[in-house]
């Protein structure tokens, strides 16, 4: 939903916070999860996150100006809690168990044996993405999964759009190599 768009849907005057938090909650609560789960690969952990990202949000809600839309605002908290807990001590000593992987899309004429193999090949290559370095990952994510512009993630991440370009680049490329190699752990 664009900007101009959520603010028609849902105007913060005549609503109070909790109505204006619940809204939010329940629009963006499962995105915002999956963001904070690519970073910090724990499903847990991401939940975690997630909460403490809309108590953050509802204690600024009074102070957010609309210079950008509620998800690209969500978006940035998210992004900002989870480098700080990837910086913090805590995290580095995490065990990094199960990496769970989504399909990005599957279509309904396909056979169940089509299904599982696209399925596999989704989970296959999202588990590479998940092993490639931070900086790179971010933006593959927000440009291919979040199907976000150059420009979004350009402002939500607080770098130029030509270094978006060349991380998306240098992401696709070393997927490419993983691929190539045929990686079972994306090394």
């Amino acid at each position: 939903m664009e900007k101009a768009e959520e603010l028609q849907s849902m105007t913060p005057i005549g609503q109070s916070k909790e109505e204006i938090l619940m809204w939010l909650m329940k629009e963006y609560g499962r995105d915002l999860k999956r963001l904070a789960f690519t970073y910090v690969k724990q499903e847990q952990l991401a939940e975690d996150i997630v909460q403490d990202v809309f108590v953050k949000c509802y204690k600024n809600l009074n102070s957010f100006r609309q210079d950008s839309s509620y998800k690209t605002w969500l978006y940035r908290i998210t992004v900002n809690s989870c480098k700080d807990v990837i910086k913090s001590w805590n995290f580095k000593n995490l065990i990094i168990s199960n990496l769970v992987g989504q399909p990005i899309h599957a279509s309904k004429e396909k056979s169940p044996e089509e299904k599982l193999l696209t399925y596999e090949e989704n989970d296959y290559l999202s588990n590479l993405v998940i092993t490639l370095p931070i900086k790179l990952r971010e933006v593959i994510i927000f440009y291919y999964y979040e199907e976000m512009k150059i420009d979004q993630i350009s402002e939500l991440l607080g770098i130029n759009q030509n270094t978006v370009k060349s991380r998306l680049l240098r992401g696709k490329q070393q997927l490419k190599k993983k691929l190539e190699r045929g990686d079972k752990r994306g090394r």
